[in-house]
């Protein structure tokens, strides 16, 4: 089965890989050279598809410095037509709404194959940040136009640490026509659990049927890391903290982290019936954390239950 299948089945394990498109300011010859480079690194994988996110400047949403400046990507969509033509997997396409007129994200949904395209919707990053298109509208325009390109939202545990109701959130997005959820990048695993715990049973309440929620994981190489997952809003418990700053390897410290939290959020989900995917996120660029990368997500794929898998040829 293909990952709209697999997702459908909803009792399916399956494993993404995600990635940033190159900066808008690289040539041509380089972007396909990225993209070579990563088809390559990627084919060992048995992947099930391929995550490509759409970046948005979020200063907005936190008033502190930005560890990193922001620097414009590549369109996913675009960089996946131009320069991925050979990758055989379908393909996640993030839509950061707010950057996209009407016309624009109704022509590209309209433009898509069901069969090899998914998409995620993401709002924008504050109430304040001004938006071409809504996250509400952009769902009626996916639901009016190609209701049968699978749409899936953002799942964010810690919104539901703070506010407990991110569960709620989930099932509204279901019920505009979310068939599947990704999560942010997953450090506190109690967290995550108690957002999957909530959903399970809130679904029960409402003779609803979970839908998978992806699961993401991402190494951190350096404490300059650490400081952005957290001006992202990651939560990274003190302790796991604590490690990374006093480890002698800090990218194997966080790998050896990841790989713990995903076999105990696979453990917990089959436990209660969840169905679930893995995302092993990819975006420094330094060659060693993407290396790490590469090696989580094979990890993790071994203790994977596939009913099938399609990698990259």
């Amino acid at each position: 089965m293909q990952l709209p299948q697999l997702i459908a089945a909803r009792g399916s394990e399956f494993l993404l890989f995600a990635l940033t498109p190159p900066r808008v300011t690289v040539t041509s010859e380089r972007a396909q050279e990225i993209a070579e480079v990563t088809r390559a690194r990627l084919a060992e994988l048995a992947l099930d598809g391929l995550i490509l996110y759409d970046i948005d400047d979020e200063s907005d949403r936190n008033p502190q410095e930005r560890p990193f400046p922001f620097l414009p990507t590549i369109d996913p969509a675009g960089f996946r037509k131009q320069y991925l033509t050979h990758w055989t997997t379908p393909v996640v396409v993030y839509r950061a709404v707010g950057k996209y007129a009407e016309d624009d994200l109704h022509a590209w949904l309209e433009g898509q194959d069901a069969n090899d395209t998914l998409t995620v919707f993401v709002g924008a990053s504050s109430r304040h940040k001004q938006r071409a298109t809504s996250l509400a509208r952009a769902q009626e325009l996916r639901a009016l136009t190609r209701p049968d390109l699978q749409l899936g939202g953002v799942a964010i545990p810690e919104r539901h640490t703070r506010r407990g109701e991110e569960h709620l959130r989930l099932i509204a997005k279901q019920e505009a026509g979310c068939s599947f959820f990704v999560s942010q990048v997953v450090y506190d695993v109690n967290a995550a659990k108690n957002l999957v715990s909530d959903y399970r049973y809130e679904c029960l309440a409402r003779g609803l049927e979970p839908v998978p929620i992806v699961f993401t994981f991402s190494v951190c190489g350096s404490l300059k890391t650490l400081e952005f997952l957290e001006w992202l809003g990651v939560d990274v418990p003190r302790w796991i903290q604590n490690d990374l700053r006093h480890a002698d390897d800090t990218l194997q410290e966080s790998y050896e982290h990841s790989l713990s939290a995903a076999g105990e959020l696979i453990g917990y989900c089959r436990r209660i019936g969840v169905p679930f995917g893995i995302n092993v996120e990819s975006v420094s660029i330094r060659l060693a954390e993407i290396e790490a990368s590469v090696n989580l997500a094979r990890e993790i794929e071994r203790g994977l239950h596939r009913r099938s898998s399609s990698a990259p040829e």
